[in-house]
């Protein structure tokens, strides 16, 4: 069904002004999707006696980033690279500049060092690393219109994905206090069982609506990039990345009021390495990725500078991250946004 909407005219033939209520409504659909998904991922990884920090290092940052590796995927195996490796991307920035900057607003943020010390480098290795590739891959085509990320490329970061997880669990071993998460209640047998169930099959709707938000998502960002003329590496960098950040934007707001924001850290920082290692990696190894020259230009080296930024702020004294950094990443992200509607926008 999802396949003729998005592949036989469906889209082309809709007003404007209903593109437009298919995308806000397909991202209303992945955030709820994600949403049940993590919860139910927590409640089934605690029924079945996992560590509560286990959870929080690898159930929650993987279910926050499953709508951008759900899009992405959909993306490239649809033909759409740009879009694949735009919403990878620009999801970074977009988790940073954005949602990291607004929480620091919104609240003087705790710095663990344990997890900052770790996952914090790791999220720049990792998009130092796709930067770095990305680099080689310029140099040995000899031309920036014709640099494609190969599937032996995406392969390598699957399996550096699956080290990265291999590492995090012996990681929450070792510092069990990171995310705190509800106190667990002794069952009986029977009740576990009934109770992993019902997590189960909640689980399962919880992906079954993340994939299908992300191909009416894709579906109607496509054409609305055929209508205005807007290349789809600015489209998935803006609407398509913000739109899939927005389980971390939930998980962040949810995590400060309810007194976790060390959940926020965590959070976003692990979902940033997925971002490369599962979203781009899953992506470029379904189909070849096209880097547009628009990253070189712009997307990578912004996606470099805020993660920079995010580990001058790490290094500076204090245990709690500080407002006015707060405004020097958004300011960032606006900028960003700016920089993109005006010089590779709409209509041009």
């Amino acid at each position: 069904m999802l396949d003729w909407l998005l592949n036989d005219g469906f889209f082309p033939s809709l007003p404007e002004y209903a593109l437009w209520l298919i995308a806000v409504g397909a991202i209303a659909i992945l955030v709820f999707g994600a949403d049940r998904l993590v919860g139910a991922a927590a409640r089934l990884a605690a029924t079945v006696g996992l560590s509560k920090i286990i959870i929080g290092a690898t159930v929650v940052s993987l279910g926050t980033t499953s709508p951008e590796a759900a899009v992405s995927v959909r993306a490239a195996i649809g033909g759409d690279p740009g879009l694949a490796l735009g919403n990878g991307v620009g999801s970074i920035i977009c988790n940073m500049a954005l949602i990291f900057g607004l929480a620091c607003l919104i609240k003087r943020l705790p710095k663990d060092r344990f997890v900052l010390n770790r996952h914090g480098y790791l999220q720049l290795g990792a998009g130092a690393l796709l930067f770095g590739v990305a680099a080689v891959l310029w140099l040995l085509a000899g031309d920036i219109s014709k640099v494609t990320i190969p599937r032996g490329v995406g392969v390598a970061f699957v399996l550096l994905l699956v080290g990265y997880l291999y590492v995090s669990v012996r990681w929450a071993r070792r510092h069990p206090e990171i995310i705190p998460l509800e106190a667990e209640v002794t069952l009986a047998r029977n009740h576990q069982i009934r109770r992993a169930a019902w997590s189960l099959l909640v689980l399962l709707f919880g992906l079954a609506l993340v994939v299908a938000g992300s191909e009416l998502l894709v579906g109607s960002a496509k054409d609305i990039c055929r209508r205005y003329e807007v290349p789809q590496a600015v489209l998935a960098v803006t609407l398509v990345a913000f739109g899939t950040s927005l389980p971390e934007l939930v998980t962040a707001i949810a995590s400060i009021v309810k007194g976790h924001a060390e959940i926020l850290v965590g959070n976003v920082v692990g979902a940033n390495i997925l971002n490369v290692l599962f979203v781009v990696g899953v992506s470029a190894t379904a189909v070849p990725l096209r880097v547009d020259p628009i990253f070189f230009y712009l997307l990578l080296p912004v996606m470099m500078a805020v993660l920079l930024l995010f580990r001058v702020f790490v290094s500076i004294n204090g245990a709690k991250f500080h407002r006015w950094q707060g405004v020097v990443l958004l300011a960032v992200y606006v900028g960003f946004v700016t920089v993109l509607v005006t010089i590779f926008g709409i209509g041009r």
